[in-house]
């Protein structure tokens, strides 16, 4: 029988596919290949960090309680330092070469985390719109009392709404509106920007001024 073109004979073809058929995963690969293949990690899922007898390495650059660099040591030297100290051997950077630990308290690490996080989120709280009030014809001691208002409304970080109301004939000169609203924005200008610019809305004058972010 006369071979193929790609010189395997039908025969030998018949061989390599029943070989292919009765040999499994681990005749095809061979060991090294088959450890080689892995599964993604999950994203999204931050790895804890490993303390004491779960640390593998067998040196570690090691950092003393108080911060101090001791250097690159043996693994077991540095869970003897954190036993004889009755504190913990904790990875705190395990990309690195040789892996970074430090001896600490880890249980206290976690509680100042937890603390630090509750802290933050307490501290946060959703901005809101406070609105203050003014005429065409605001006096000036009425004006200097609503302007402190508008100052503490910026520096508690809550945006600040102007509003000015006209009253009959004072539609026809909203240039004395748009006047007030250039000395409010004038007056807070180290405090905060102009969100919105001075707009109509029916018979009153509008503007919304957000506090500048602290550097």
């Amino acid at each position: 029988m006369w071979p193929s073109a790609d010189g395997v004979s039908p025969s030998n073809g018949r061989a390599q596919a029943r070989s292919l058929q009765t040999d499994g995963p681990a005749q095809i690969f061979n060991k090294q290949e088959i450890t080689a293949i892995k599964r993604p990690a999950p994203k999204g899922k931050s790895k804890k960090a490993r303390i004491n007898d779960q640390i593998e390495a067998s040196e570690v650059r090691l950092i003393g309680p108080n911060g101090d660099q001791i250097g690159v040591v043996p693994l077991a030297d540095a869970l003897e330092a954190a036993q004889s100290a009755d504190l913990d051997l904790v990875e705190i950077s395990p990309d690195s070469d040789p892996i970074v630990c430090k001896v600490m308290d880890y249980g206290k690490h976690l509680f100042e985390i937890k603390k630090t996080k509750a802290a933050a989120k307490k501290k946060q709280k959703q901005q809101q719109i406070k609105e203050m009030k003014f005429r065409p014809g605001t006096e000036e001691g009425d004006y200097e009392v609503k302007l402190r208002n508008l100052v503490r409304f910026l520096e508690n970080g809550d945006k600040a709404k102007v509003t000015l109301r006209f009253r009959g004939r004072e539609m026809a000169h909203q240039e004395l509106g748009m006047d007030v609203m250039h000395r409010i924005e004038q007056d807070l200008i180290e405090l905060g920007t102009v969100e919105q610019k001075p707009k109509m809305e029916g018979r009153q004058l509008t503007m919304v001024i957000a506090p500048k972010k602290k550097k």
